[in-house]
């Protein structure tokens, strides 16, 4: 089959398209992790960046299901324990937010554009905050007053700068996952 890679018509195999896919979903990935500790100018508000591991997991599962989201908040949040502290971990929030979007009935409620991309962001970014404000409150290294203002305060400057951000990485993954299941198919 017949498909336009940098401008140039080339013939893949279907093995070759699988492989090149995987290799663009895993490159994304990588640069999202590479892009959580960066701070440049305009993209950061209240010295919060966007959480862009959160954003992939959100455009990964906008088109898949529940379980497959899932599975990505897990893999994506053990990278980024990885990365950070694993106390507490990033995998509950994050397999939370893969698990919802997908069940997120995009076809009946959403229609695809900035707007509903970025509120569902906004949306997941509480909830994964959430999860982490819960595990500092169960890890009771701090009072749960000082948690709550915390939570306020990085909950919803996250989910604004994040929802601003979401549709710089949603939409070239979803065109690239969109040309590679019409050429699967």
């Amino acid at each position: 089959m017949n498909t336009f890679l940098w401008g140039r018509r080339v013939h893949l195999s279907p093995a070759a398209r699988k492989i090149l896919n995987g290799a663009v979903t895993v490159a994304s990935v990588f640069l999202c992790l590479l892009m959580l500790p960066v701070r440049l100018p305009g993209m950061e508000l209240l010295n919060i960046s966007p959480n862009w591991l959160l954003i992939w997991v959100v455009a990964w599962s906008i088109k898949r299901s529940p379980w497959e989201g899932c599975s990505a908040g897990v893999i994506l949040g053990l990278l980024q324990d990885g990365m950070t502290s694993p106390n507490p971990s990033h995998v509950l929030g994050l397999a939370a937010v893969g698990f919802l979007t997908g069940r997120i009935q995009k076809q009946k409620y959403l229609q695809e554009d900035f707007i509903s991309v970025a509120l569902i962001v906004f949306g997941m970014v509480v909830v994964s905050e959430t999860f982490m404000a819960l595990q500092f409150a169960l890890m009771g290294d701090s009072s749960l007053e000082e948690i709550w203002l915390q939570y306020q305060r990085i909950a919803l400057v996250s989910a604004i700068i994040s929802s601003l951000w979401a549709p710089v990485l949603y939409f070239p993954l979803n065109q690239w996952w969109q040309k590679m299941q019409v050429l699967h198919k």
